[in-house]
């Protein structure tokens, strides 16, 4: 099984003259998109669920073996705080089923205001439908405990190792038999980009946790000035260097960090 290296959206404006030209219109950017990166994180359900329809319109967008991870609105997690979840949740998966077999992992962000509250977790996971990859990214330091642990693990979520300032802001449990991994501001330059040794000291982590077959999905958040771009696809290369199987698009294209652009084929693993 692959890894997944993407970013967290894919409509950034200041992103033209990085990964997309000049004159390609932002109605093809997802397509523009899926011809380097192979999974994406769909953050535009958070802050508004679309309709069935738009699920569907990318799902026919994107070329197969795609994968696009969903983060939960955040009615369900910032306003209702995880309570009564099973109408948002139901919403959520009726819509985002349209997607088919592009479908990745569901992404619950919670709110750094929210204490830890193992019913209230383990009640939300309940809801989702059996064979849900559910990924959770607690932001209070109240969720580092032994039964918090525990609920995800009965439940088969991943908990969501989080790194901002090129250091982990979670604990790097291994909860579930794959992984999800939020990278959200280095201390390179430009800012927020992430330098090379936090990219392979990243790397090495995963690969200590995770046996090659296991499926690992890493977005990179940090989208300021194609930051995420440029580090996604180091990030690509450090894995592969270090015999890491990753999920690439047929005919990939592959941006050099120097001057000047690199081009690879690559196939779909």
């Amino acid at each position: 099984m692959p890894l997944f290296v993407g970013t967290s959206g894919w409509q950034y404006r200041d992103w033209r003259g990085v990964l997309y030209a000049e004159d390609v219109p932002q109605r093809l950017w997802l397509e523009e998109y899926a011809r380097t990166f192979a999974v994406v994180e769909n953050n535009n359900a958070f802050y508004r669920l679309p309709e069935k329809r738009t699920f569907a319109d990318w799902r026919e967008r994107t070329p197969e073996g795609f994968v696009m991870a969903v983060k939960a609105s955040r009615y369900l997690t910032h306003i209702k705080r995880l309570k009564d979840p099973g109408e948002p949740v139901a919403r959520l998966m009726g819509r985002a089923e349209a997607l088919g077999d592009r479908l990745g992992p569901v992404l619950l962000q919670l709110p750094p205001t929210l204490r830890a509250d193992a019913g209230l977790l383990d009640a939300a996971l309940a809801r989702f439908p059996e064979g849900t990859r559910v990924a959770v990214e607690p932001r209070h330091e109240s969720w580092w405990t032994e039964e918090i642990s525990g609920v995800l693990r009965e439940r088969g979520a991943a908990l969501c190792w989080a790194d901002r300032g090129s250091r982990p802001v979670t604990p790097l449990w291994r909860t579930a038999d794959w992984g999800y991994l939020r990278l959200h501001e280095g201390r390179a330059r430009p800012h927020p980009s992430y330098g090379r040794g936090a990219l392979v000291s990243w790397a090495e982590r995963l690969a200590g946790v995770w046996p090659d077959r296991a499926d690992v999905y890493v977005f990179f958040n940090n989208d300021p000035g194609g930051a995420a771009v440029r580090n996604a696809e180091t990030f690509l290369r450090v894995a592969e260097s270090r015999g890491r199987s990753v999920r690439v698009p047929l005919g990939r294209r592959d941006r050099a960090e120097t001057a000047g652009h690199g081009w690879r084929d690559s196939s779909y693993e």
